[in-house]
């Protein structure tokens, strides 16, 4: 597996998958045809990595721009921090092969201390809390920190309108969230529980 590190981004591009994308866009009757990365929806559950043909008029200037030996690759710029770590590869097989694209962070970006306080909390909802919420159905999303630093989160899924909903905001959600982001002095919940049709526990 060979990486490619020659631009300001971390993404890895196998030996199969260069070949392979070469050869793609070799075929092309296109002068300058070049491969666009960028990730669709970038931050949300569905969020898509995508590979997709650039021809010289696509080209658009904020893109990062890395030279293989096969293909130009352009990397949309807004979507660098959702493609970090992700990996290109091509597994040859009986029916010819198959591309495949990992990117870990399309859903939501590696954070650190020094990250916006709201992509923090995005984060530990979208990488802790809501698995465990996922095996009842369930799913809790960031609206707002208010001015007094209070996160104002909505329920989906099974949660809305769950009877347990108000032990899982206290004993799960806001316990976790004060103990990993000390800036929050505590969270609301604003969902319509009125709503009972999906709700895991009526």
């Amino acid at each position: 597996m060979t990486q490619y590190e020659d631009i300001d981004h971390n993404i890895t591009i196998t030996d199969g998958a260069r070949q392979y994308l070469g050869e793609l866009v070799a075929k092309q009757d296109t002068p300058g045809m070049g491969v666009r990365m960028y990730v669709t929806q970038p931050g949300t559950k569905n969020a898509e990595t995508c590979l997709a043909y650039c021809k010289p008029d696509e080209i658009i200037e904020s893109d990062l721009v890395s030279d293989y030996i096969d293909f130009r690759l352009y990397v949309e710029r807004q979507s660098v921090p959702y493609l970090d770590e992700a990996i290109v590869d091509f597994a040859k097989d009986k029916l010819g092969g198959q591309l495949t694209i990992k990117a870990p962070n399309a859903k939501m970006p590696k954070v650190d201390e020094n990250s916006p306080l709201q992509d923090r909390i995005n984060y530990l909802l979208m990488t802790e809390v809501n698995p465990g919420l996922a095996a009842h159905g369930g799913e809790v999303s960031l609206v707002e920190v208010t001015e007094d630093m209070i996160a104002v989160l909505r329920f989906g899924g099974g949660c809305q309108g769950c009877s347990a909903v108000d032990v899982t905001l206290k004993n799960g959600v806001e316990t976790r969230l004060l103990e990993v982001i000390t800036e929050l002095k505590g969270v609301r919940d604003v969902t319509d529980h009125t709503v009972t049709e999906n709700a895991y526990y009526q």
